[in-house]
């Protein structure tokens, strides 16, 4: 690392999410772009001051100097490029899953811990602005002892949605599960911990692919409490829903931006005669800063010498609850 604090950056995958990884890099400076497709790659590089561009990681590793190493490709390649990333002794910001199946990832915590390389999983909504309010109230212990959680996330698809690549079983791994899905039992993980009895259905309503487009989930803990999710690419109007419910109260998150509505927050203070409660909100109308704020956090991650949080223990936990739906569901994606 050299100008100080400045850390140098690689982006491997020139695509829509390496292209918002860019934009959200703070102070950090963005050395060198790698692409397979020499064209994304080119004009990646075009918008980015022409800076160095690859269609090779291993050539890419051989010419250029960097501290952190971002991974959006596909989740096929996911695996491979995280391992080399800890070869070569690099931190990683991969994005979620960063993986298609929990085994692929198996060793490599032990890996990086070895390599001294820090590992953080790329789920932003952790850091959108109603969440950070979330967990600041939960935190606070205003909601009491924590009981469920109800979530809904899903989009509309688009023309030829099922012709991309998230439709592709050996490249993605499975559809709105493991795309949208997620994040819902990420967040829920975050909130209610690990989950030990897992149940729920994938399945396949309007989309003409081989992978589902709709999931409902049942996700219980150690304790019982249970996080009841459902996730859609038929939800002709975007919708992002995540429900807290503890026994002094509820919080109720509504949108991200953009086409999923207004970010907002509202809490429901029970009070002690029952009845209607308290109610507080707050609304997040400005631009989404998640990938800023999760990209801030890995710096602190490396410089303060922490563990990543989330990081790949959690995308195994994560992948392991959604390889079970799937095999309960009849989707063989290892096959």
């Amino acid at each position: 690392m050299k100008n100080g604090n400045k850390m140098r950056v690689v982006i491997v995958g020139c695509g829509l999410i390496g292209k918002k990884r860019a934009k959200s890099l703070g102070d950090a400076k963005l050395v060198a772009c790698c692409d397979t497709d020499k064209k994304k790659a080119l004009d990646f590089s075009v918008c980015h001051e022409n800076i160095p561009y690859f269609i090779s990681i291993h050539d890419l590793l051989e010419e250029v100097e960097f501290d952190i190493i971002i991974l959006s490709t596909t989740h096929n390649s996911l695996p491979e490029l995280i391992n080399i990333g800890i070869e070569n002794n690099k931190h990683i910001l991969v994005e979620k899953p960063a993986a298609r199946f929990s085994y692929e990832l198996e060793g490599f915590y032990e890996k990086a811990e070895k390599k001294n390389c820090k590992v953080r999983i790329g789920f932003n909504h952790r850091y959108h602005r109603a969440l950070v309010k979330a967990k600041e109230i939960i935190s606070s212990g205003q909601l009491g002892e924590l009981m469920f959680i109800r979530g809904r996330y899903g989009h509309g698809g688009r023309l030829g949605y099922e012709k991309e690549w998230r439709a592709k079983p050996s490249v993605s791994g499975g559809g709105e599960l493991i795309d949208q899905g997620s994040h819902l039992i990420d967040l829920s993980r975050m909130f209610l911990g690990d989950f030990v009895k897992v149940d729920g259905f994938a399945c396949n309503y309007f989309w003409k692919m081989p992978v589902d487009d709709n999931a409902f989930l049942s996700l219980r803990n150690k304790k019982g409490n249970t996080a009841f999710l459902q996730v859609s690419c038929t939800e002709w109007k975007n919708t992002f829903s995540f429900e807290i419910y503890g026994r002094k109260g509820k919080i109720e998150i509504d949108g991200l931006g953009g086409s999923y509505g207004t970010e907002k927050i509202i809490y429901y203070k029970m009070l002690t005669e029952m009845g209607p409660p308290e109610t507080y909100s707050w609304e997040f109308p400005m631009k989404d800063n998640s990938w800023e704020i999760e990209f801030k956090e890995f710096v602190k991650d490396i410089l303060d010498d922490r563990k990543p949080i989330p990081g790949i223990k959690d995308a195994i936990e994560n992948l392991k609850i959604i390889n079970k739906i799937y095999k309960q569901s009849g989707y063989d994606y290892n096959s």
